[in-house]
Formats: structure tokens, sequence, C-alpha cells
């Protein structure tokens, strides 16, 4: 980890929804060491700002990151040409600890943009056949143009790979309803499942609720409040649940820690 940023090349940038672009970073020099799934990096926009962005693909020395615009920094970041330099620090924060759910069925569910910190466990877990138990992935967003990453998800169906949107118009074929409504159709068996879940806040709690429901252990449920990440560091408090401090303890966390924690926010 480093905390100057180190200067990378955007070599790709690729248009996911009306305001979610998807930039692949290689180093102009120096590279930063190794993130796992789930860990994030600090993207600095020269004479704009930094902000924290899950990795949504680790492939060789490049970075890849799904970026929504809805800020000054964001939007700057996601107008980057191909051969534009950025800042580039980390890796932060937590993984998802894929190693330790080995021989588990593994159940992935993600809400809208919380797919980006999802890919690249679904792409290790693909590349690691006999690694794991049945791999089902369930993606829900609020439109069908909303959906991330193309025809790329409808390849990870091993055994199950459902997509869902909250409402669509008369060309969609798919499913329609909250993402939990694919549970019925997916294959695992709750005792010996690991479940990891990133989204919105709302999204995140149903969803882990209706897994407890089902008998999936509470400390193998893994979410991602990535959407609280602030700083990195920890130190300006915005990233603060409770005696947590996401930037330092998070993104990924246990629900058996989340659980109290999200219930009194809740309240």
């Amino acid at each position: 980890m480093t905390s100057v940023p180190l200067p990378y090349r955007v070599t790709a940038n690729r248009a996911e929804t009306a305001d979610t672009r998807t930039l692949e970073l290689r180093p102009a020099g120096e590279a930063l060491p190794a993130f796992t799934p789930g860990q994030f990096a600090m993207l600095y926009a020269f004479g704009v700002g930094d902000i924290p962005v899950s990795v949504a693909g680790l492939d060789g020395g490049v970075l890849t990151h799904t970026i929504r615009g809805v800020g000054a920094t964001s939007r700057a970041l996601c107008a980057m040409r191909p051969g534009t330099q950025i800042g580039v620090r980390g890796p932060f924060g937590t993984g998802w600890d894929l190693p330790s759910a080995a021989g588990r069925d593994l159940l992935v569910v993600a809400g809208g943009i919380g797919l980006a910190p999802l890919r690249p466990l679904v792409r290790e877990v693909l590349s690691s056949p006999g690694e794991y138990g049945r791999l089902n992935v369930l993606v829900g967003a609020r439109t069908p143009e909303d959906l991330l990453y193309g025809s790329e998800p409808a390849g990870w169906g091993r055994p199950y790979c459902g997509v869902t949107v909250d409402r669509a118009g008369p060309g969609w074929t798919g499913n329609i309803g909250v993402v939990t409504s694919l549970l019925e159709q997916a294959a695992f068996t709750p005792h010996e499942t690991t479940a990891f879940v990133c989204g919105p806040e709302v999204m995140i709690r149903a969803t882990a609720r209706d897994l407890l429901d089902r008998g999936v252990p509470v400390h193998h449920i893994r979410i991602s409040l990535e959407r609280n990440m602030h700083c990195a560091t920890g130190h300006c408090g915005h990233c603060q649940l409770g005696p947590l401090l996401l930037c330092r303890d998070g993104p990924v966390v246990g629900y058996d820690r989340a659980e109290p924690l999200l219930t009194v926010r809740e309240l």
C-alpha cells in the first residue's frame, strides 16, 4: 500500500449505463501491490480530487474500476479518455476472504453497481473449478438499462445466474421483482453456503434477513459497505458505523458484526 498516488494510464473507458463507466488502468511506471477481490483504491483526478472505488477486475497488471458519475471527481474520472493519466493509491480495506469459503456453496447477490466489487470474486471462482461448491449469482437492477457488463453475467451460470429488474418496458422478457425473488431458483445448501452481498443498504438488509431465515449461518454472510468509504485511512470519521471505521475495518464485514449496527441505524 502506498500513501502517494502512483500514475496509472487509462487504457479503456467503456459505457455501462447512462451515468456509469468502466475504466481499465495500467501502471505508467511503478505498479501498486496486488489487490484482492473486495478491496478498493483511491482514484485521483488531478486537479479535482480523489474518491474510493472498489476493484471490478484484476487481470494481470490491469486494474478495472466501474464508476458512477455522481460528483465532481467521479464525473471527471468517467470523462477520462484512453491515454490520460490518473493517480491511484492502494490497496485498501478488507477483501471477501474467498479462500475461507473453499468447499462451500457460494451465493453472490448484487444490487445495481454493487455488482462491481463482486465481479472479480466471481471471476476468481470460475477460474478455480473444483475448489468451491455450487456457484449462484443473483443480479438485480432498477431497469434493464441499469444492468452492468453487457452479456458477461450470462456466462457465469454455474449452476445458476439470475437477473431481475424492478421495472421494465414491453421489450423485456426476463424476471421482474426484487433480487431475493431469485433465491427460489438458486441451488445451494443453506448451512453449507457462504453468501457475498453488495448493493444499496436496504437491499443488503433484506437479503441478509432472507438468507438467515433460510438457514445460512450469520457468520457466513459477508457484505460490502463500500458506499460508506471516504478517506481510506479511517481518520475523517465519515465511514464510521458504530465502533467500526469502514475504511479500516471494511468495506467487507461479516453480517454477524454489521447486523446490530445496521439495525440501529435503520431505527
